[in-house]
């Protein structure tokens, strides 16, 4: 929690006002009984009319200057715990941005989304409360004994009675909350993860008739999430009868002494008066403690939760001395690279070692499971290599920087993922530079001028978030085109040709060939008729290397490539 108020050091001027500010307002507040009872004893006891109009007088005035400050510092307030929770959401964004795939992995999608917003707010909403009472509540606490015991000391035993007895229960329900808060957070991660899969599957959900199925699986954790919620506001709950049962007591016993008091001549009722709203402000002090109670340990465990994620750091970082390469033609060479997922007993990739040139285009072929994704992932650095070393014109990728390394590759992934905007704007994702004529030169490379120019407003038609409005081969050719846009060095290719059909594959793989012709072209690839134009074929197949070289090579000597095709091709296509 203390290394998150280093966000609050640009709005270090809004601080110091709500505090300066504050403290003019609780001394107004200190103030106001003591000229209270000088009204009631001296103006109201012994009718001194002009008394009670300019103590009166004053009264008004210094409630005016309490409510102007009270104003300002919430004014203040709002602005530096506003700023804070800005600064905290563009750190932890900034910083997952920076994040491999492993940690996406280990913390959860949903997780990250429901730390960057609802506990940032919850963060946010304590910060906002101690700036206000971190000076209101001790002050008027320690301002309204030092008064109360000043106006009449005999008085003073109820005080010290009442406050440890509260602030017993105000520890107890804080040490039971802080638990139970940290659970309430993660069955809001729960939520969000089974809403999210929701969205987003919900073509899935419909299709195999699981609608039920899945509103019983929300049920169950929206039941969970409300279980633990009523635990949580039923201790909390416990605070506000508590304290106002001591104030009545107090209250009660004040006035029954009190009374004695004034019976024997000792006190006056002014005083008395006084001493009554002393000890209310010192009540009041501590309700603002109990409200912080509250607060604070769903704030705590929201603040763990964000210092877990800042605390984190991205196993794939740049050297500190990025190392540049004599000349920049896009070879990829793979030696002897081995590749283990975190946590798996088995290596998904073992041994590999090929190169690729610049100008020839190398496919890569094999089974489901058998590394091709994994190897592409590789290269740009979305995960390192568990051994062995992968170079990019003979630097090795981890002494590079990843700007650098990514800034050389054009990337289509294997799913096909488009952003809300025009199609324009998509295209132009690649390269932010690039001209009318370039984004229309590389849809026309992707095959996707044709049912572009269907749409209402061609290229600035409006893509719907994911793209739903499209079909998966339209937008599979968006994301090619999206990628050469960039005029990478190296271009790859994640089964980027699985949604095309036949003709509109070979056609593209045709115009592909031609225009990156200096390029280096690594495809993955689950059709034959896709990968038997290539210069270089690798067959993996359970992570391992099997097989290398051209279509006709590896049918005379590549068994398992041997059998890919025969499961693709007929006789006749084959000869």
């Amino acid at each position: 929690m203390i290394k998150l108020f280093s966000f609050l050091r640009p709005y270090r001027t809004s601080v110091v006002l709500v505090v300066v500010l504050t403290f003019l307002q609780t001394m107004s507040t200190l103030y106001l009984p003591n000229l209270m009872s000088n009204i009631v004893d001296t103006g109201v006891i012994k009718g001194n009319i002009p008394y009670i109009v300019e103590v009166g007088a004053l009264m008004l005035l210094v409630t005016v200057l309490g409510g102007v400050a009270a104003v300002f510092a919430s004014w203040y307030g709002a602005k530096a715990t506003a700023g804070f929770g800005q600064l905290i959401r563009t750190r932890l964004f900034t910083h997952v941005e920076n994040f491999t795939l492993h940690e996406f992995d280990q913390i959860g999608t949903s997780s990250l989304i429901v730390r960057t917003t609802n506990d940032v707010m919850q963060v946010q909403q304590l910060i906002n409360m101690i700036l206000r009472m971190m000076v209101m509540a001790p002050l008027t606490a320690l301002g309204g004994i030092i008064l109360a015991m000043y106006t009449d000391a005999r008085l003073a035993p109820i005080i010290v009675v009442a406050i440890p007895v509260l602030g017993i229960a105000i520890y107890l329900v804080m040490g039971n909350g802080l638990s139970l808060f940290r659970t309430m957070q993660q069955k809001v991660d729960r939520i969000n993860r089974v809403l999210r899969e929701n969205l987003t599957g919900v073509r899935v959900i419909r299709s195999f008739n699981r609608t039920p199925y899945e509103i019983g699986r929300f049920d169950q954790a929206n039941l969970d999430l409300t279980d633990t919620s009523v635990r949580v506001f039923q201790l909390m709950a416990i605070m506000m009868p508590m304290v106002m049962l001591i104030m009545n007591l107090s209250t009660l016993a004040i006035v029954w002494f009190g009374g004695i008091q004034i019976n024997n001549g000792t006190l006056q009722i002014g005083k008395m008066m006084a001493f009554i709203q002393y000890v209310m402000q010192i009540m009041f002090a501590v309700m603002m403690v109990s409200m912080m109670a509250f607060m604070i340990p769903r704030g705590q465990a929201s603040a763990l939760r964000i210092n877990e994620v800042l605390a984190m750091n991205p196993e794939i970082t740049d050297p500190e001395h990025p190392a540049s390469p004599a000349a920049e033609t896009g070879q990829v060479e793979f030696r002897h690279v081995s590749f283990n997922y975190p946590g798996a007993e088995e290596p998904a990739l073992s041994d590999i070692s090929f190169t690729a040139n610049a100008g020839e285009i190398t496919a890569i072929i094999g089974g489901t499971g058998a590394g091709k994704s994994t190897l592409l992932n590789l290269i740009p650095r979305f995960y390192d290599v568990t051994s062995g070393s992968i170079f990019i014109d003979g630097v090795d990728v981890r002494d590079t920087s990843q700007a650098t390394l990514r800034a050389k590759i054009g990337y289509v992934p294997s799913r096909a993922i488009l952003f809300t905007g025009s199609i324009t704007d998509n295209i132009r994702y690649g390269n932010d530079n690039a001209s009318e004529e370039m984004v229309h030169r590389a849809a026309e490379i992707a095959q996707a001028t044709e049912f572009v120019k269907e749409m209402p407003s061609q290229f600035e038609s409006v893509i719907s978030q994911g793209g739903v409005n499209l079909s998966g081969g339209q937008k599979q050719r968006l994301s090619i085109a999206r990628a050469l846009v960039k005029q990478a060095e190296i271009y790859l290719f994640d089964d980027s040709f699985s949604a095309l059909d036949y003709k509109t594959d070979a056609m593209l793989r045709s115009a592909l060939r031609h225009e990156v012709s200096s390029a280096t072209v690594i495809i993955v690839a689950q059709r034959v008729s896709t990968v038997m134009d290539a210069d270089r074929i690798l067959v993996l197949d359970d992570g391992k290397l099997v097989g290398i070289g051209t279509h006709h090579e590896l049918l005379k000597n590549c068994p398992v490539y041997q059998e890919i095709v025969s499961s693709q091709l007929s006789p006749e296509e084959i000869a």
